[in-house]
């Protein structure tokens, strides 16, 4: 064959070989493999890339008669069956024999693991062929990553009884890990809303088989039970004002409260211990899945070391008292949550090395955003943000800086 000369071309070189596969798994993992080029390379819309391309393959390729073409062919209307012309594919007379299995299967276990803080949670399913001829049994695993709100990595291989055994081993052995059976709808429901972020992404995660298998694994969470819609958006909505401020007052109510001597904080004093609060739950309202009482040592580095030096600023009675502050919530936190006492020891041991860090990056405000750093600076110049004669005559003065700052 010569040069490709389109990138249907090139995929039908790549695929020459498929109609020698052993079976429709392999073949299946093979058309995978291929639309995962395609995935990995698109900007935003991921999924939708996929589809125009085996639509596009699919009219390109319809008078090709070759085992190598009809095979592909047949591989992708299974693995893209919504892609238009895919119901239209016939296998054709050299295509193998397997080739009528492709897709034809079904689940047969569904099982979901992760860490007690809530950071990530990995699904696992096993599926077997109706029809032996179409290949070994095989296991799909997501992992859910939900500090970000993606499906960070997805795989699709075997044996599944030696994986299923080495997660149950895992997680047996851990006491911050957990493991049940699992509702396949809510592996179906979960993965695919984390999915759906995964497919926007402008720049995918730098390792795994999210692309290669990508496609193999939409798939299969088709072939699964539907659940309860998926929520658009967010997948958990923040506290209402009322909410937040009653979770506020039962936290200053609890014996962690009261053991970080955070019950007794009043005076001018207690303005930074409401503010530093309102940090800690508009941290949490940050995420996708808004749960203000999940924390755990990544979650606190999140806070601690980043998101609170871009998003707020600090006066000197403030930054003394967030990280005692953090370290009341978390406690209180893991207690609601009922976490083993490792896991909360783990977390409160995390924030206490923080502390120095916490502390440097104060003072040099270097990941401070523009805009915090400006109103940084304003404040230091003692001016009045709720002064809008003292503001404007601030940043008429500033403005030449400001620009240079890019705020």
């Amino acid at each position: 064959m010569g040069t490709p000369q389109t990138p249907y071309d090139a995929v039908l070189h790549a695929a020459r070989d498929v109609a020698k596969l052993d079976n429709a798994l392999d073949a299946e993992m093979l058309g995978a493999a291929l639309l995962g080029s395609v995935y990995a390379v698109a900007e935003s819309d991921r999924d939708v890339a996929v589809r125009e391309f085996v639509t596009g393959f699919l009219a390109a390729t319809s008078r090709r008669r070759t085992a190598a073409a009809t095979t592909i062919r047949s591989v992708f209307a299974a693995l893209v069956p919504d892609a238009e012309g895919a119901a239209r594919v016939r296998p054709g007379a050299a295509t193998p024999a397997w080739s009528g299995q492709l897709g034809k299967v079904h689940l047969t276990g569904c099982w979901s693991y992760g860490d007690v803080y809530g950071d990530q949670t990995s699904y696992l399913a096993t599926f077997a062929y109706d029809d032996a001829a179409g290949g070994p049994e095989h296991a799909l695993v997501t992992l859910l990553d939900h500090n970000i709100g993606i499906a960070k990595d997805v795989f699709v291989g075997g044996p599944p009884e030696r994986i299923l055994d080495q997660v149950r081993q895992m997680c047996a052995g851990d006491e911050l890990t957990w493991f049940r059976d699992e509702d396949p709808a809510r592996m179906r429901g979960e993965v695919t809303r984390h999915l759906a972020v995964a497919d926007d992404l402008s720049e995918l995660p730098g390792e795994g088989s999210l692309a290669t298998d990508r496609a193999l694994v939409g798939a299969r969470l088709a072939l699964l039970p539907t659940g309860p819609a998926a929520t658009a958006g967010r997948f958990t909505e923040p506290l209402s004002e009322a909410a937040r401020t009653e979770l506020v007052r039962r936290f200053l109510a609890s014996p962690e409260a009261a053991r970080f001597g955070l019950d007794a904080v009043d005076g001018a004093e207690l303005a930074s211990l409401h503010f530093c609060l309102s940090l800690l739950l508009d941290h949490a309202a940050s995420f996708p899945d808004a749960d203000p009482l999940r924390w755990s040592p990544t979650v606190a580095g999140l806070f601690l070391l980043d998101w609170v030096h871009r998003r707020a600023v600090l006066d000197m009675d403030d930054a003394a008292l967030l990280p005692r502050v953090l370290r009341g919530w978390a406690a209180y936190a893991a207690r609601k949550r009922g976490l083993p006492e490792q896991a909360a020891t783990q977390t409160d041991a995390a924030i206490e090395e923080m502390v120095p860090e916490f502390a440097r990056l104060y003072s040099t405000g270097e990941r401070r955003s523009p805009a915090t750093a400006a109103v940084a600076q304003l404040m230091a110049d003692g001016v009045d943000p709720d002064d809008p004669a003292a503001l404007d005559a601030w940043i008429e003065a500033n403005r030449h800086r400001l620009a240079d700052d890019g705020a």
